[in-house]
């Protein structure tokens, strides 16, 4: 297997992944589009590592036909994700799509039902997205999966009196709802929700508004990419000193970020699909494996979504011999199961959204490093939002 960079340009750069001449009908071109840089280029860092890992495990080869893995950059622009969404599909006649952030993949959506091409999302966690096209399979997360669990945790372990800060986006929307849902439910009281533009955020004037409410929670959801800027500012304005106890989603103590944060995050409380510090051998040959690929960098979740899109494109291959029709493909990804890094997952078969284990994590010091580590497991969580409509019909 050879590695070959194609490209050098931020909208598009590609990794090719090939072992020698085959011709076209022996190759399926994979194409992930991801954001490589700008804002939150270290998303689309960490999920192209993670799927260059699984390639280079489990070979180049699936089915009889050799796998070409072609990632590109549309720096988070939703527009530049479609325009090279149809390159893929139009000049590289990809089988298989590769959608990255929420506006990305939804972008992409009307190009997968017209071209009947499977989207495998990589990164989105926004409950919707599945339902704007009957070709798209998600492997990442929805952010109500790790909400509604905390909501639920927060109420029952002394939390009363909660604000909720929150990134002006969908996702952040989301996030927000879930949590106050379940938390409200379980008695507890949501002073305000604070949106914080996603755009070059400063935290420092909300966390303020939020400390004068006199809360004892604090339940923030910022994207993981900007955990460390909101880390920093909630230590200048000694929120780490105040008795508030911080909860989130996982985003908000991000491995990717988490060595960096510093002590003042010991403690802090977030529910999650993984840990770098999850207790599994698959998952600490994961960790060495990504590590040594990637100078020292820590695996995150997010690199997850990389790696086991991979392997659920290749077990959809298998399935198929080898067709890369895509009415097939998605047939055969309804309802695998399999054993990841970050526990036992599986696609559900009428949502086509992933099904997995939800962590509650704590933040600690192991062997001289932060790490979240995992204290309570809820096992097999679907998307609730979903759920909570399929009970309503």
């Amino acid at each position: 297997m050879r590695h070959c960079l194609i490209g050098a340009f931020a909208t598009s750069a590609a990794v090719v992944f090939a072992a020698g001449t085959v011709t076209a009908q022996d190759t399926v071109n994979v194409g992930f589009i991801l954001p490589m840089t700008g804002p939150v280029a270290s998303v689309g860092k960490q999920v192209s590592a993670g799927a260059q890992l699984y390639v280079q495990q489990h070979g180049n080869s699936v089915a009889g036909k050799n796998i070409e893995l072609l990632i590109r950059d549309d720096s988070g622009v939703p527009d530049v994700a479609k325009r090279i969404a149809q390159e893929f599909l139009v000049n590289d006649k990809v089988a298989i799509l590769g959608g990255g952030l929420t506006p990305s993949a939804l972008a992409m959506a009307p190009l997968a039902t017209e071209a009947k091409v499977p989207e495998v999302v990589v990164i989105s966690g926004t409950s919707i997205v599945t339902e704007r096209s009957p070709y798209i399979v998600r492997v990442s997360f929805t952010l109500g999966q790790s909400s509604g669990i905390l909501g639920d945790w927060a109420a029952k372990n002394g939390s009363k009196r909660t604000v909720v800060i929150q990134s002006d986006w969908a996702p952040g929307a989301e996030a927000a709802a879930v949590f106050s849902d379940h938390f409200k439910k379980g008695g507890g009281e949501i002073l305000d929700v604070v949106k914080v533009p996603l755009a070059n955020p400063d935290f420092a004037p909300f966390l303020q508004r939020a400390r004068d409410l006199n809360p004892d929670t604090l339940f923030v959801f910022v994207p993981a990419s900007q955990a460390g800027t909101f880390a920093k500012q909630f230590v200048e304005r000694g929120l780490d000193k105040s008795g508030i106890k911080l909860i989130g989603p996982g985003d908000i103590t991000d491995d990717n970020d988490l060595p960096y944060m510093g002590d003042q995050m010991i403690g802090t409380i977030t529910a999650l699909n993984y840990s770098a510090s999850h207790n599994s051998a698959m998952n600490k040959a994961y960790v060495a494996a990504f590590k040594k690929a990637n100078d020292g960098l820590r695996p995150n979740f997010i690199s997850l979504g990389g790696y086991d899109g991979m392997h659920l494109i290749y077990e959809a291959l298998k399935k198929t011999n080898g067709s890369t029709n895509g009415a097939n493909l998605i047939e055969a990804m309804k309802g695998l199961a399999w054993e990841s890094p970050r526990g036992p997952m599986s696609i559900d078969p009428e949502t086509r959204d992933v099904v997995q284990n939800i962590y509650l994590r704590k933040v600690e010091k192991i062997e001289g490093e932060l790490y979240n580590n995992e204290f309570a497991t809820f096992e097999a969580v679907k998307d609730p939002l979903k759920e909570a409509k399929r009970v309503a019909n």
